[in-house]
């Protein structure tokens, strides 16, 4: 069994954008509908521009799959582009500061930024979304659900429901454009989103992802590189335009005593057949995870989204061909995409907890994943 892990291929105006995963175990059900229905969320939300309303993204397996099910080998998804017109766009000289286009064009050495806003894109973002509901298909064989919502949108604040459930903070969240659990600022949410394109600015936000029924021991203390915290932030910090990642409190537990910050334990034994076997918190400061390892409490992890780097008012720039001063390009956007980031967010943080599931129960085939799991839970449960 091969460590779950997947990359992406293709630029935003390309032919296609294509995902290879490997490590799935054979026998894994592939469901395509819950596969497109994460694309086309990730397409949707206020403030998207004319790009999403072109796009229909759906997913072609092209391997690794046969009958419904996973084989074992890689698999390939294949999400084609319809406005594919990589080879006649234009060349852009004028980078747009906050973008990719400088630095990307510096590094490779040209003074033409196409190359590299074409790979630097958030539309490679619909190819990890993909892996990630595939990620999803294997985590609700084990009770697993991920949720992602929009928290903030420039000034606006949402509430999250306390003690809310993942099918209640989906329904909250799937009523409305803006992808809040917070029915009370949907109309101030998009009221923000407008005001930024009135101004012909953009305006970005915080999105937040869920996790429940993770059971404790996801992960590890005993290499860095595999603490699951520092997997989670890597993959959502990852996304485009992310510039903070926090889990749990996050950054307000520097600002709180430790009698205000850790949660403390205790055991239910009503409660032993569930994911946390028994052992519970009042609160859940810890977002989930201590020392790198689940500890049975939902996951959260938060992101912030900086706005949009691509604005119709230009900011100042450089000509690289030459150096003079002018407004940066233009090139289609959105006004706002945080409730798209929710989507991605949502679906990369999906694919690091499978892939710390596997990792801990993995197997050739999902019935040695699912024996490896009922092992460990049947001995946890006796440990007490």
């Amino acid at each position: 069994m091969s460590e779950l892990t997947y990359r992406t291929a293709g630029e935003s105006h390309g032919r296609a954008l294509t995902a290879l995963i490997e490590g799935l175990p054979a026998g894994l059900p592939v469901d395509l509908d819950l596969i497109n229905t994460e694309l086309r969320r990730r397409q949707g939300g206020y403030g998207r521009g004319a790009r999403m309303k072109m796009e229909h993204d759906t997913a072609e397996v092209l391997s690794g799959v046969r009958q419904g099910r996973t084989i074992g080998s890689p698999v390939v998804l294949q999400i084609a582009n319809r406005d594919a017109r990589l080879e006649e766009a234009p060349e852009i000289h004028r980078p747009r500061p906050g973008h990719a286009d400088f630095a990307g064009s510096v590094k490779w050495l040209t003074t033409d930024c196409r190359g590299v806003l074409e790979r630097a894109s958030a539309r490679e973002t619909a190819a990890r979304v993909a892996a990630g509901a595939l990620a999803q298909c294997l985590l609700r064989e084990f009770g697993i659900s991920c949720v992602g919502f929009v928290v903030e949108i420039g000034p606006v604040r949402a509430a999250v429901p306390a003690g809310a459930t993942p099918d209640e903070l989906r329904a909250a969240r799937d009523a409305n454009d803006v992808y809040t659990s917070d029915a009370a600022v949907v109309e101030a949410l998009r009221g923000a989103i407008r005001e930024a394109g009135k101004a012909a600015d953009t305006v970005g936000g915080v999105v937040e992802v869920r996790v429940f029924g993770v059971p404790p021991g996801l992960g590890t203390c005993a290499a860095w590189q595999d603490r699951l915290d520092g997997r989670l932030m890597h993959a959502v910090g990852s996304i485009q335009a992310i510039k903070g990642v926090e889990i749990g409190l996050g950054f307000e537990a520097a600002r709180r005593p430790g009698s205000q910050v850790h949660d403390a334990l205790r055991f239910d034994p009503a409660q032993r057949q569930t994911a946390t076997f028994g052992f519970v918190r009042q609160t859940n400061h810890a977002g989930g995870l201590e020392g790198g390892m689940t500890n049975g409490m939902p996951i959260v992890v938060r992101a912030a989204m900086k706005p949009i780097a691509t604005l119709r008012q230009g900011l100042d720039s450089v000509n690289l061909q030459t150096l003079q001063a002018e407004r940066s390009d233009y090139e289609r956007s959105d006004v706002c995409a945080v409730p798209a980031a929710s989507v991605v967010a949502e679906n990369v943080v999906a694919f690091e907890v499978a892939r710390a599931w596997l990792d801990k129960f993995g197997g050739d085939t999902l019935r040695e994943v699912r024996a490896a799991y009922e092992f460990y839970a049947a001995t946890v449960r006796g440990l007490a």
